[in-house]
């Protein structure tokens, strides 16, 4: 009998092991017939003259102006003669021509924003992967981090994680040895001009029982890890979004200490609200815990962004209006509502703001883009607000 219970016992472990080499092969097959969506072969999003002239800050004609008298490039042209559409690496250059550039000042300190929840599936990757884009489309210098094994993040970017990444492309090596002084090995160049990505894979999750193992010793410090990272390399970038795990482990721990800046994805749904209340409450233990340590974040700003929204749902309706009673202006107006344009995006390995076109329709793909710019835009004034140098112009646009 005993024998016989061994030999089913292998016949399992076998059937892993061959579902496991079945889906390499898959991910393998999926790779190469999905090459034109691949991180090497990404292109920039582009963009119509009037809307360059909107995101640059001038009018069309003044962009037509310089390119006549050679202060910009003349626009390249199609067959048919006609001007073609703009990089987003040729909107910086106009930036940099009229003087619109975004960037804080020197003295002006890094936002390092963490876009966090205990829970999985509220978004929160999705919303990372788009506030970086967005911001990268608005001129500013950002670095994506993705603290997240799962690596939905670096996915999005066009990897597949544990085919076209090793451990020592992410996190992992920086916090693991004591002796690397900065991240800047494992930035690396994305299609979005201006933003830079450090990847995640699966191997990432080790550090998160070496991390807890070493501070169980009362390496205490080890938490402050990855703050020096992040300020290692923030003097290059005007905005680090993290995107931390969806669990209270040593990581996510790392990256409240390491943020300045707090955005929290919560679906209203009664499950995801309910789990966000004990988030709350496990986030308020915590930083008191940390505090107590002389490690408390400092947090600049605290919003909160209903997301995966379907106001069809009348308890959705009901939970949403809750949440803005609840959480009043740290609430972001716009509800990122639950779209199939990030959904056909996302299984493309893409983001709506990177398609040429829409993977829906122009109606779905208008809204969705609304609701992502509403939430974005809303995130970004908080930033901004965070620098000395842009608070006179937060006053005057306040005004227009």
């Amino acid at each position: 009998m005993s024998n016989g219970l061994q030999i089913e016992e292998a016949e399992r472990l076998v059937s892993v092991a061959t579902l496991a080499s079945r889906t390499s092969s898959v991910l393998e097959k999926l790779r190469d017939s999905a090459r034109s969506a691949r991180a090497d072969d990404r292109r920039e999003p582009t963009f119509t003259i009037g809307k360059a002239a909107e995101l640059v800050g001038r009018t069309p004609a003044a962009i037509r102006d310089a390119e006549k008298d050679g202060r910009l490039p003349e626009p390249a042209r199609t067959d048919n003669n006609r001007r073609e559409r703009y990089t987003l690496a040729q909107l910086n250059d106009m930036r940099g021509v009229f003087g619109t550039r975004p960037y804080r000042a020197p003295n002006d300190p890094c936002c390092v924003v963490a876009v966090q929840n205990f829970k999985g599936g509220v978004g929160k990757s999705t919303l990372a992967v788009h506030l970086a884009q967005y911001l990268a489309i608005r001129g500013y210098r950002v670095a994506l981090v993705d603290c997240d094994s799962q690596a939905s993040a670096t996915t999005l970017f066009g990897y597949v994680p544990d085919l076209d990444l090793t451990e020592d492309d992410t996190l992992y090596p920086f916090l693991r040895e004591g002796e690397r002084s900065s991240l800047d090995y494992a930035l690396r160049k994305t299609h979005f001009d201006g933003l830079e990505l450090i990847p995640a894979n699966l191997r990432l999750f080790n550090s998160e029982y070496e991390l807890a193992a070493r501070m169980a010793q009362g390496n205490g410090a080890l938490l402050d890890r990855l703050k020096e990272g992040i300020e290692s390399i923030s003097d290059r970038f005007d905005v680090v979004v993290m995107d931390p795990p969806p669990a209270l482990g040593a990581i996510s721990l790392s990256v409240l200490r390491a943020a300045n800046a707090l955005v929290v994805p919560i679906p209203p749904t009664v499950m995801d609200f309910s789990s966000t209340a004990a988030f709350l409450s496990m986030l308020d233990e915590t930083i008191e815990q940390l505090a107590d340590r002389g490690l408390a974040p400092e947090l600049k700003f605290l919003r909160f962004v209903a997301s995966k929204v379907d106001e069809n749902k009348s308890m959705q309706k009901e939970l949403l209006q809750l949440m803005r009673t609840l959480f009043g202006h740290a609430m972001v107006r716009t509800p990122l509502k639950d779209s199939a344009e990030i959904d056909n995006a996302t299984a493309r390995l893409m983001t709506v703001y990177e398609l040429d076109g829409p993977a829906t329709s122009s109606a779905v793909r208008n809204r969705c883009l609304n609701y992502l710019d509403g939430v974005n835009s809303e995130i970004e004034v908080d930033i901004r607000s965070m620098w000395p140098s842009h608070q006179k112009r937060l006053r005057q646009e306040a005004l227009v």
